[in-house]
């Protein structure tokens, strides 16, 4: 029985792929976990805690603009070696 050729270069590529996709994966957590801090504390102390809840809701919807905007450039250099 023959031995079994795997394709290297697209199984690279689809690690590559993965890899980028945990990253950007990462990013929601971490920012999902910002979000339920700061309205926890909007919601827990509206008045001494509020300012650093509503902080903490803006920090989180930033890191996930800038994990969506990482992850598409990375995509798209992945499709540019590809070719």
């Amino acid at each position: 029985m023959p031995p079994t050729a795997y394709d290297q270069q697209g199984l690279a590529a689809a690690r590559t792929r993965m890899a980028n996709e945990r990253t950007f994966l990462t990013y929601v957590r971490t920012s999902l976990a910002m979000l339920g801090f700061g309205l926890a504390l909007i919601q827990l102390h509206p008045v001494r805690a509020g300012s650093l809840g509503y902080w903490a809701v803006g920090l989180a919807a930033l890191l996930l603009v800038i994990g969506w905007v990482r992850f598409r450039m990375r995509q798209r250099e992945i499709e540019k070696c590809r070719l």
